[in-house]
């Protein structure tokens, strides 16, 4: 199957001197569950952003749907970015608008400035809106206020303006770091159906390894910006954590050793 990404030797300097990322190099298929795991500051955040541009990597080529996305002028970045919807830690959400209103902005790249500051949607959208946020089980939220919302219904409606995107990809920056387990376990269920039933790619940054041993069909295990494991979470070893992660990796490998005994 072809790649629906390439990310082919991407660095990203901040300043003279800061390196975030260097000579990264991966693919991700169509419909994949991808986990990109590593300690705080190893780039994760910043790999996410470079892959849609909300930073722009320093060298190499991020190849997504056969564009080199880095080669791209405004209009045709815009146009892009409508396949790749994005999930943040902090939801980005606006809270004096309904969570219908909240979703419907997922529809802003489609439109002109003009539509999109007066809020004009049709008909389609309306509804194609409900039918996602009840399939999120928000249909009872859908006209309250944002700020209304448990932290675990504000990511819901974060993936609800992903969708409605009608995207060929998700990228998902912390989606579950601000919530506790019972919350993170029903967005992490969503993430993979969307990736299972609507074959949409998933590429989720995470801190959590027994959450990603779980739910990735490919982990990607980052240190000090470099890739140091890219396979399949079977096959992840106590010494591959240890690369990872370095000094925090004891805690880690034991978390582990539970999973795969349970």
């Amino acid at each position: 199957m072809t790649a629906l990404l390439e990310v082919a030797h991407v660095s990203k300097k901040f300043g003279n001197d800061t390196k975030a990322l260097s000579d990264v190099n991966f693919s991700v298929r169509e419909g994949e569950f991808v986990s990109i795991i590593g300690p705080s500051g190893a780039g994760k955040s910043t790999l996410l952003r470079c892959i849609n541009r909300m930073i722009d990597a320093s060298s190499g080529e991020i190849n997504f749907d056969n564009v080199n996305i880095l080669s791209l002028n405004k209009r045709e970045l815009k146009k892009t970015r409508t396949k790749i919807g994005m999930i943040f830690q902090h939801y980005n959400l606006v809270n004096r608008l309904t969570v219908i209103e909240n979703t419907l902005h997922g529809r802003l790249g489609f439109k002109t400035t003009f539509a999109g500051m007066l809020g004009i949607y049709t008909e389609e959208e309306k509804q194609q809106a409900i039918k996602i946020l009840n399939v999120l089980g928000l249909n009872e939220q859908i006209f309250k206020r944002s700020d209304q919302l448990s932290g675990g219904q504000k990511q819901r409606v974060g993936i609800a303006r992903a969708l409605i995107q009608n995207p060929r990809m998700l990228l998902c920056d912390e989606p579950i770091a601000s919530l506790d387990p019972s919350s993170s376990k029903v967005i992490m269920d969503h993430l993979k159906n969307i990736s299972v039933k609507m074959g949409i790619t998933v590429l989720v940054n995470l801190h959590q390894v027994d959450v990603a041993l779980k739910y990735s069909d490919t982990i990607i295990g980052i240190n000090g910006g470099q890739v140091v494991y890219n396979g399949s979470p079977k096959n992840i070893t106590p010494d591959d954590i240890h690369r990872i992660y370095g000094s925090e990796a004891g805690k880690l490998i034991f978390d582990m050793g539970e999973i795969h005994a349970g």
